[in-house]
């Protein structure tokens, strides 16, 4: 088959414009748009872009997965630290299929990103040729936007979209199917990019109505015991200046969601830690106390709320949210305001009279004392097997609490968001509304490539480890210097929680017969070592943490270790458990 350099030397025609094909229409499509890094796997449908890409290689770095997953994973990690469209590529048929989890992941936790599929030729649309899949038809419900491409000419004008859409007001995905005669045809006039600045049907609103705000002000300056839960929409906002100026204002006490952790730094006196169903105590608790209740940049997930109906309910709720799909939707707002967090925040600090708020402060303190008592000094209590809790309070205090942190999904998630001191904005990565189980090895290196001036630590389970261990490849063979600690309790830990605590300890299929991963991490050319013993941990750590490349250690810890608190499924967050 020929290149698309020589299809274009053979349709040259002297004196005319030269044309480019789409697939070069692409690479500049990227260029415009500033891409630096694609995450992706080629293969037959999306060959001519991949050899399209071969001249481009001085201007975009490709980092070639082990697994069109990770590819996913890897620009949703690229996006959550650095603030940018992520960009992944795979072929057609299972290659596209294989993106969906991380596709579906982005669209519930607002991360952009713009992946590319390739299809087979448009003339065998519909044939069930090989590796055909409706890959529109399966994205559909998970992605922002998508769109099949068939004539090269539209791809600069699609590819404008794609990337306004992405970014635009809530953030997520967007998927772009280009067939395979799309990808090598020359385009019938010259190649023009146009950014987008807005779409006809779709405005979304960032700066709020006057009223809106005004009518919150009034709330917040009437409320005696007003309380905010930060969300991620402060960080995916950039808001972080504005909403710490509330706060400070207010003197109103903050807690975190999962994914807005890090919004706010742990060393602020108005930080009362993030709530939740494995959330810290009093942050939960006072959601049953407060008088308005200040949510920003949040949706009020089931996993936040428990029982919907029993939260907050005495409590007057102002909803800061630039999607209105939000309003209304799980809690009924007594003052929405429809707009982005930093847009809003602009306009509500300037109305915010200056507080003093001891007495409602200690109120959280107290009840935070009596969770250290119960539940904290006992999980880093030195004593039996190297608990997970301990390994992620030296981790926080080894590197001051400022690494970029990214995690799985189960236990170690919910240790890692209690025990580490989030001091800098952007330093919780993790899969949040989905919960995807192998979403932090990728995650990571994409994270690191997104924000390669800091230090990134990834805490994974060992089951979690096991569904995307292949990308230890490509870490290796990109050289990225990616921390990876493995806490290994040899369980599905967060299932087997479950089962003891609900299910009369029946421990149906969560136990784990683990490979050596030291050894498996070696094969693929990453250092490690395993670590057995507490007296060991703290020099394991600086090992890990003074390796110049990628390192891998795995933390042998206690096997029955239950996470607490927590709130029992469908019931009020103020019965949440200390044990």
């Amino acid at each position: 088959m020929a290149t698309t350099a020589e299809i274009m030397e053979e349709k040259k025609v002297e004196g005319k414009v030269e044309l480019i094909s789409g697939s070069q229409a692409l690479m500049e499509c990227f260029i415009q748009e500033g891409v630096d890094t694609i995450f992706g796997y080629p293969g037959g449908a999306i060959m001519p872009i991949y050899d399209a890409l071969y001249d481009y290689t001085d201007r975009i770095e490709h980092i070639l997965v082990r697994h069109e997953q990770g590819a996913s994973h890897a620009a949703e990690g690229y996006a959550r630290s650095s603030g940018r469209v992520g960009v992944c590529m795979a072929t057609s048929g299972p290659g596209a299929t294989n993106l969906v989890t991380g596709i579906a992941d982005a669209i519930i936790d607002c991360t952009p990103m713009v992946a590319i599929t390739g299809q087979v030729a448009s003339n065998l649309l519909g044939t069930d040729a090989f590796q055909e899949t409706d890959v529109i038809g399966i994205t559909a419900p998970v992605c922002k936007w998508n769109y099949q491409i068939v004539d090269p000419n539209e791809i600069p004008e699609i590819l404008a979209k794609a990337f306004y859409i992405a970014r635009a007001g809530k953030p997520g995905p967007v998927l772009i199917d280009i067939t395979k005669d799309a990808q090598i045809s020359l385009m019938s006039k010259p190649f023009e990019y146009k950014k987008v600045e807005g779409l006809p049907g779709y405005h979304p609103r960032t700066v709020p109505k006057m009223e809106q705000v005004e009518k919150a002000a009034e709330l917040i300056n009437n409320a005696k015991k007003p309380y905010i839960l930060v969300g991620h929409g402060v960080l995916i906002s950039e808001a972080m200046e504005e909403f710490r100026e509330l706060v400070e204002q207010g003197d109103i006490p903050v807690g975190s969601t999962l994914l807005g952790l890090s919004a706010l730094s742990i060393e602020h006196p108005n930080y009362m830690g993030w709530l939740g169903m494995h959330g810290m105590y009093a942050p939960n608790v006072m959601t049953d106390e407060c008088d308005v209740l200040i949510a920003i940049g949040m949706r009020f997930d089931d996993r936040v709320t428990g029982d919907a109906t029993l939260f907050a309910k005495q409590a007057k709720i102002v909803h800061i949210e630039v999607d209105p799909a939000e309003i209304d939707k799980i809690k009924r707002a007594d003052a929405p305001v429809v707009g982005d967090a930093k847009e809003a925040l602009k306009l509500l600090n300037p109305l915010i009279e200056k507080k003093e708020r001891a007495a409602w402060k200690k109120e959280f303190r107290d009840l935070e004392a009596a969770e250290y008592e119960a539940v904290t000094a006992r999980d880093l209590k030195k004593e039996g097997k190297i608990k997970m809790a301990e390994v992620v309070r030296m981790v926080s205090d080894k590197t001051n609490g400022e690494a970029c942190v990214v995690v799985d999904v189960g236990q170690h998630q919910m240790v890692t968001a209690r025990y580490y001191d989030f001091k800098k904005p952007h330093s919780y990565i993790a899969s949040g509304g989905l919960g995807t189980m192998g979403f932090a090895l990728p995650a990571a290196f994409g994270a690191k490539m997104g924000a390669p001036e800091r230090e990134v630590v990834a805490f994974i389970g060992d089951g979690c480890f096991q569904m995307t261990i292949q990308e230890l490849g490509t870490i290796a063979q990109k050289g990225l210097p990616v921390k990876i600690i493995i806490l290994n309790n040899n369980f599905l830990g967060m299932v087997r929680q479950w089962q003891q605590l609900f299910f009369d300890r029946r421990y149906s299929f969560v136990e784990l017969q683990n490979p050596d991963f030291i050894m498996i991490g070696k094969g693929f050319g990453i250092d490690g070592h395993k670590c057995e013993e507490r007296a060991d941990l703290s020099d394991s750590l600086d090992k890990l943490l003074n390796s110049e490349g990628s390192y891998l250690l795995e933390v042998v810890c206690e096997k029955e270790e239950n996470v607490f608190p927590m709130v029992p499924a469908g019931t009020s967050v103020s019965e949440i458990r200390l044990k």
